[in-house]
Parts: C-alpha cells; sequence; structure tokens
C-alpha cells in the first residue's frame, strides 16, 4: 500500500496545451502529476493533469474508457454531442472512442485526476 498527498507529488511540464477557440489570448499550458508512476501498475495509469487557465487537452479518443475526477478548480467537458461545466468533487466516465476533450475554464485553472488502462492509447485529432 502506498498513500500519496496530490501536493506533494512533482509536476511535469508538458508544454503548451490546445486553448479554447476565444477563450484566451495568451499561453496556455499543462502539467502531469503521476499519483501511480510508470511500471507501478498492472493495471491502470493514474495521475493529476493540471490547466492553467484556457487550457484543454485537444479532441483526441481513447482505446479504454476514461475516468476524471476534478480535484482542484472549474472546467469543461466535451464531447462532438454535448458540452458540459465540470467542478471539484464532479466524476466523469468517457466511452472507450468517445471523441471528446476536456480543460480549465477561460477565467480558472482546473485539475483532474485521470484513470485509464495501463498500456492504452490516446489518439489525438
Amino acid at each position: 500500500m502506498r498513500v500519496v498527498t496530490l501536493k506533494d507529488i512533482p509536476e511535469i511540464d508538458l508544454g503548451e496545451a490546445v486553448p479554447i477557440e476565444g477563450w484566451t489570448g495568451g499561453e496556455v499550458r499543462r502539467s502531469r502529476q503521476n499519483i501511480i508512476e510508470p511500471g507501478e501498475s498492472e493495471n491502470y495509469n493514474c495521475s493529476v493533469v493540471n490547466f492553467t487557465m484556457g487550457s484543454t487537452t485537444g479532441w483526441h479518443t481513447h482505446d479504454c474508457d476514461q475516468i476524471l475526477v476534478v480535484v482542484h478548480g472549474s472546467g469543461m467537458v466535451a464531447t462532438e454531442t454535448e458540452e458540459k461545466e465540470i467542478n471539484v468533487g464532479d466524476v466523469v466516465h468517457i466511452k472507450a472512442g468517445e471523441n471528446h476533450w476536456h480543460g480549465a475554464k477561460a477565467d480558472t485553472v482546473m485539475g483532474h485526476i485521470t484513470v485509464t488502462l495501463k498500456g492504452s492509447k490516446a489518439v489525438f485529432a
């Protein structure tokens, strides 16, 4: 067993992120904090992804289901047919193959825990 505290996990800069069209005029960035380090689990990937104001993942799909748990800030999650605001404590279930994006709203940062299957792939549009 291992217990971690999110504020104690180092952040890895993921570089420039995809902005939401019309929401922000500046640079947008993302970072990752590995909750489960690569190779520590035979089953899962798990990390926190942090978004600056107005940054998103961009459109993508996964070859497995994805779970998101919002841990700070406020954001959006969207599919090709709907867009929803997500806030601290919200849990999102995205089905395998569903084209979607998620990220911070224009006026706030956001962080969410993401859980996927080990070895799964994300395909960005």
